[in-house]
């Protein structure tokens, strides 16, 4: 179905409407993809897809034979203009809605040597969307976030994932000193902070086995009570009087080193 609109007062476009409302959005277990690679990429899922929202130069490229399986809705340019932006969403959205995490255990219970990531107040939605992208681009297992970090659906963690949020596993975690506990106790692997003053360097340390890499936030780094769970504070060996790195750049850089190690 196609709709040709002038403006965004429809009850069915009041997800649009409220971008600047996550809560609402998280309360109602939906996100928003925007731009072509990752409406594209979201399209070759399994996901409900609710609607979309483009121009009409989108409509032809997207739907060139008038068929979709939810609803399009039509606007100029200048009407998507107001609601984030155009240069951000490239005047094509959609809506859909957030898949069910599932059990981490049962992950677990079938992944051999399992890579996992876990964030500690990484508050900015941007990093941890290209945290995202980087672990599936380098084979990470899952990502875990904390309540006091991003989601990684947030509209701009979705749009900076390019997509990599639809190819892995996410949880969102109560209590992650307790579950990284956990991780060690039933099932063995190993906690690794990247942490910049570590006195372990990266090149130096086995990434083969069952594995969690758990990064802080930008400007503190790791809680107290997170290092507390570790196993090893492991530093990037860096040249130039360089002290540390962004947090996505050295997420990056570890995920690297693990699948470099893994794959040899």
């Amino acid at each position: 179905m196609f709709f040709q609109i002038t403006d965004l007062d429809l009850p069915e476009l009041e997800p649009y409407r409220t971008l600047r409302r996550p809560e609402d959005h998280w309360r109602r277990r939906i996100f928003v993809a925007e731009g072509e690679k990752v409406v594209r990429r979201l399209m070759q899922t399994k996901l409900h897809i609710i609607s979309f929202l483009m121009t009409p130069q989108w409509k032809q490229q997207i739907f060139p034979d008038d068929s979709a399986a939810a609803p399009v809705y039509i606007a100029s340019k200048d009407l998507l203009e107001t609601i984030v932006g155009f240069p951000l969403h490239q005047g094509i959205m959609a809506v859909a809605k957030m898949p069910d995490e599932g059990s981490l255990d049962g992950l677990l219970s079938i992944r051999k040597e399992p890579l996992i990531v876990a964030l500690d107040g990484v508050v900015n939605a941007e990093n941890v969307g290209v945290a995202v992208r980087n672990c599936a681009a380098f084979g990470a297992d899952a990502i875990l976030v904390d309540q006091t970090s991003s989601s990684p659906w947030l509209r701009r963690s979705v749009r900076n994932s390019m997509g990599g949020i639809f190819q892995i596993h996410s949880f969102h975690v109560a209590n992650l000193a307790a579950q990284l506990a956990e991780l060690k106790q039933k099932y063995g692997m190993r906690i690794i902070a990247g942490h910049p003053s570590g006195n372990v360097q990266l090149n130096s340390i086995d990434l083969k086995h069952g594995t969690v890499l758990v990064f802080g936030n930008e400007g503190y780094g790791l809680s107290d009570r997170i290092l507390k769970e570790t196993d090893y504070a492991v530093s990037i060996p860096m040249m130039n009087n360089t002290d540390s790195l962004n947090v996505a750049s050295a997420i990056a850089v570890f995920l690297y080193e693990a699948f470099r190690q893994r794959n040899s």
